[in-house]
């Protein structure tokens, strides 16, 4: 992953209303979660949910589905993991003992439940 687009993702995530946006979509799970329930689980009006899920989809963190009516909100597992990844990649440099436990995490994570 470049430099620039941990950032952007970081800077995403780098506000309250989006942050529980996304943990939420993460729980949820691959089969994520259609606007309407979420804004009612975050208790976010739908213009505040729907600028946080714009900013979230561009910074490549959850993708959206049309169904029927709805719009389904997936966060991106692949993203998230590359992202993680990204931040502790140099982490082990001579000192493995630090990272160790953050990558049995990283390894140890599926969609929808880390442990």
């Amino acid at each position: 992953m470049k430099s620039k687009d941990a950032v952007l993702r970081l800077s995403a995530l780098a506000h309250g209303g989006r942050l529980a946006t996304f943990r939420l979509l993460v729980k949820a799970g691959p089969n994520g979660m259609p606007a309407g329930e979420i804004a009612e689980r975050l208790k976010t009006p739908p213009s505040s949910l729907s600028s946080n899920l714009m900013l979230l989809a561009n910074a490549g963190l959850v993708t959206s589905e049309r169904d029927g009516r709805s719009i389904i909100y997936r966060a991106d597992f692949g993203a998230m993991q590359r992202l993680l990844s990204f931040l502790i990649e140099d982490c082990c440099n001579g000192a493995p003992e630090v990272c160790a436990p953050l990558a049995d995490v990283l390894s140890t994570c599926s969609p929808g439940k880390c442990r």
